[in-house]
């Protein structure tokens, strides 16, 4: 009789997809610190690797080594101390155009009509691709504290964790990748950055096993059915907003009130998803939660 064999969470499910969505300072980067904490509680630790796009180190380094003051004592709500050796970062940028470049696009503009300036082509975007350095990372992912490299994303499984901050400096690279310096983007531009960052999206979610983090601003879109205004994730203009959630198992709000954050899964005005988080407003931003959910059901 053969004896059944032992599995793990990643022999049955994939790991959660998850989009955390606010404004600025609403604790989206902060998240990442209970995440990490529960991957280095897991036996073994869980590898939680995060691909910065723009300035937020120092605020998830921040949630180990400068915890924040209780309002009430003024003393810090718990010690600080070491970043769990399970974190591993990279942090990419897409460059600012720099002073001769805005003087020089500055100078199109006064002197070439919109549907010239549409129909300009920057001839060293190909060399000044951010998108493409994107993919190059994501293909032997680069620890920025070790100077290791962790391999190809495609063979990691649920023993590591992907977190991408943010969705923002993304869509800002796929652009560049497709305009450069141009001062302006034409519509059919608009579709093959949309089309190609989707594309980014749909392998990242649905084409791998490892659990995925991404955080992502807010922008306002007007409702054409109640002319209310919706929240809606901002990436490369607006089309592509309302197809960005379906990919994702959890869609968490993130709001801050009276100096706190929450998650707010009720809210009517802003596009939320789950498996694992109850209806409701006011919850505690533990994504350790999710991830102990994600394992129970994962058991055999």
């Amino acid at each position: 009789m053969t004896t059944p064999q032992a599995t793990s969470p990643s022999d049955e499910l994939v790991g959660p997809k998850i989009a955390l969505q606010g404004d600025s300072g609403a604790g989206k980067t902060y998240a990442f610190g209970p995440l990490v904490d529960w991957a280095a509680r897991q036996t073994p630790p869980i590898k939680v690797a995060v691909l910065f796009t723009e300035n937020g180190l120092e605020t998830l380094l921040g949630y180990w080594r400068d915890p924040p003051s209780d309002p009430a004592t003024g003393k810090p709500i718990r010690p600080a101390r070491e970043v769990p050796a399970n974190l591993h970062w990279h942090v990419i940028k897409t460059p600012t155009l720099g002073l001769a470049a805005l003087k020089e696009g500055a100078k199109k503009v006064g002197l070439l009509s919109y549907e010239s300036l549409t129909k300009s082509v920057d001839s060293e975007r190909g060399a000044n691709n951010p998108a493409y350095k994107v993919l190059e990372v994501l293909e032997n992912f680069p620890d920025d504290r070790t100077g290791q490299k962790l391999g190809n994303i495609g063979s990691w499984g649920a023993d590591y964790i992907l977190g991408l901050d943010s969705l923002t400096g993304l869509a800002d690279a796929y652009t560049k990748m497709v305009i450069g310096n141009k001062p302006v983007m034409a519509q059919n531009e608009y579709l093959v950055a949309q089309t190609n960052l989707m594309n980014l999206l749909r392998y990242l979610t649905q084409g791998t096993k490892f659990g995925f983090v991404m955080t992502s601003h807010l922008q306002k879109q007007t409702n054409e059915l109640t002319g209310g205004v919706n929240l809606m994730m901002k990436a490369i203009g607006k089309a592509m907003a309302d197809d960005i959630p379906q990919l994702f198992s959890e869609v968490i709000y993130c709001a801050r009130e009276s100096g706190s954050w929450t998650w707010d899964m009720a809210a009517s005005n802003v596009a939320t998803k789950t498996r694992y988080l109850p209806i409701k407003a006011k919850i505690n931003p533990d994504l350790g939660f999710i991830m102990d959910k994600w394992k129970a059901r994962s058991a055999s």
